[in-house]
């Protein structure tokens, strides 16, 4: 580290070289002082800036649906049970509710093997088809979390936004209509564009795709721990919130880059996702 003109000047050897050695190490204590004063200015953003080299690194916010921005744990479960109860399936709510992200069929499938019912797949397609329309009659019931539209208008104009969630394309578009959120969605990818639910990340690399952005300067927000897997293996960052079926610490174990405790903790999201 090299000294400042005059004081270089004034040491001009014949000092004892323990003053020499002070006056270095007092000289470079300042300096890293200083450096923590400007570190502790900046903040928690500059910190994560300089410590992930996120500037101007994300260029696209790609969100989950059901338990991230809308409260549909009821509507989910509430058409499943209908339709299950019709064919005597005995499954509880919260087997539906652990599996919400992993696509309808699968839903099915898991609960008619946990009933020991036989099926094949014209069965699963035709309980699925039935599951849709009992949905679109339902739509107007989801609610939307505490924050969501603040987040969305935050994030609307810096970055691409894009949905991609296991519902079905219709019943999806119907609530994004109803609430008045469509505009904010460039890209919208549903579980009928994808052959493999979460936790493949097919869904996140087809909806990175379509917006013309590398993944990894795509950022997830998820709800579930398949959703989670998914965003990591498609090599995304990834934003973790408790608000559908699991816990923080369940969510946690997937290492996501960021969890939270509600989406309405938007500045911390905005952090990470613009560097600010």
């Amino acid at each position: 580290m090299t000294l400042p003109t005059s004081r270089r000047q004034q040491l001009n050897g014949n000092e004892p070289v323990f003053v020499t050695f002070i006056f270095r190490f007092a000289y470079q204590r300042l300096l890293i002082d200083h450096q923590k004063v400007e570190i502790v200015e900046r903040g928690i953003v500059g910190f994560t800036k300089s410590v992930y080299g996120l500037i101007d690194m994300f260029k696209a916010v790609i969100f989950d649906w059901d338990g991230t921005l809308a409260d549909t744990t009821s509507f989910v479960v509430n058409s499943f049970q209908k339709i299950l109860k019709e064919i005597k399936c005995d499954v509880t709510d919260e087997f539906i509710e652990r599996r919400i992200g992993i696509g309808p069929k699968n839903i099915f499938k898991e609960a008619l093997k946990a009933a020991n019912i036989p099926f094949d797949e014209e069965t699963v397609a035709d309980l699925e088809k039935r599951k849709i329309s009992i949905q679109l009659g339902l739509t107007q019931t989801v609610k939307l979390f505490e924050g969501a539209i603040e987040l969305l208008e935050a994030l609307h104009g810096k970055v691409k936004m894009a949905l991609a969630t296991m519902s079905n394309r219709e019943v999806m578009e119907k609530q994004l209509s109803e609430k008045g959120l469509r505009k904010y969605f460039g890209i919208v990818v549903t579980f009928d564009e994808v052959q493999h639910p979460k936790p493949n990340p097919e869904v996140f690399l087809k909806t990175a795709k379509k917006l013309g952005v590398q993944p990894e300067r795509c950022v997830v927000i998820e709800d579930s721990i398949f959703g989670v897997k998914a965003a990591k293996q498609a090599k995304m960052r990834c934003i973790a919130i408790p608000s559908g079926s699991y816990s923080i610490k369940e969510l946690s174990e997937e290492k996501p880059d960021l969890t939270i405790n509600s989406i309405k903790e938007k500045e911390k999201i905005l952090s990470l996702v613009l560097g600010r």
